[in-house]
């Protein structure tokens, strides 16, 4: 479908979704929001694609909430809830991976969204912020437990209690992206990131992401194990196992796709 605030291409195997509203930093406003959303869901349902990059025109990647939507909150004109990201997380923990190239400002919810994505590379230029107390609310999409699990407690509370600007390599030195790249190669960088992720088979590469989910705060490791043994067994029913054992065989690469 055609689309006003976001771009969407294809390079082989993987899709790339571009936030398209520069002029306002690319904050979280409509129709960019559901736009980003449907653009998703597009390619997660198209069996071409195996992994999905998330990135933004211009000097930011998301800036957040869009400013306009506070001042109506402020004045009682407008509720807050729903909308095309209440339940972000879950969208995103079915979706096909996803590698945000973080070009710019990642503020607030525009650092949020990015905390359930797979992989995170930033722009040497990136400037990231967990803003939220400085306008007087609290972090959301589930990111008081994610960033926690990111980045470990005491740097997840200082960096939302304090609401600071962190820059693209302390935030590698702490865990929140995993790699860092010249602002010229970084869309290059998540592509070449996302073609690795999409050579795989298609149902282990969901299979690992169900596990991932399912057993992030699972107390129980019999549990963990047997989910664990249970994707294992149905992995090896599959065509793909069998394509990689005769490619081991052979001496070369497996052919999961076509």
């Amino acid at each position: 479908m055609a689309y006003q605030e976001v771009m969407v291409e294809k390079k082989g195997r993987v899709g790339i979704v571009t936030l398209n509203r520069p002029h306002r930093l690319n904050s979280l406003g409509e129709p960019m929001v559901s736009e980003m959303r449907q653009a998703l869901e597009e390619l997660n349902q198209d069996a071409s694609i195996g992994a999905i990059v998330l990135t933004g025109t211009g000097r930011a990647f998301c800036s957040g909430a869009d400013f306009a939507n506070f001042q109506q909150v402020a004045r009682g004109e407008r509720r807050v809830g729903g909308g095309a990201l209440s339940d972000w997380v879950s969208f995103v923990q079915r979706t096909k991976p996803i590698v945000c190239a973080i070009n710019g400002y990642a503020v607030g919810a525009g650092l949020t969204i990015t905390l359930p994505c797979d992989v995170r590379i930033a722009s040497d230029q990136a400037r990231l912020s967990m803003r939220f107390v400085r306008i007087g609310v609290v972090p959301e999409l589930a990111s008081t437990k994610l960033l926690v699990h990111i980045v470990g407690l005491t740097r997840a509370l200082e960096l939302m209690l304090t609401g600071r600007f962190v820059e693209a390599e302390e935030a590698l030195e702490m865990g929140l992206v995993n790699q860092v790249t010249p602002h010229d190669q970084l869309l290059a960088a998540a592509v070449a990131k996302a073609e690795e992720i999409a050579f795989n088979p298609d149902e282990s590469v969901a299979a690992v992401k169900r596990l991932v989910w399912a057993n992030l705060v699972e107390p129980d490791l019999g549990l963990v194990q047997r989910r664990e043994m249970d994707e294992f067994l149905a992995a090896v029913g599959r065509p793909a196992f069998r394509e990689a054992v005769e490619a081991f065989l052979h001496k070369r690469e497996p052919r999961f796709h076509g």
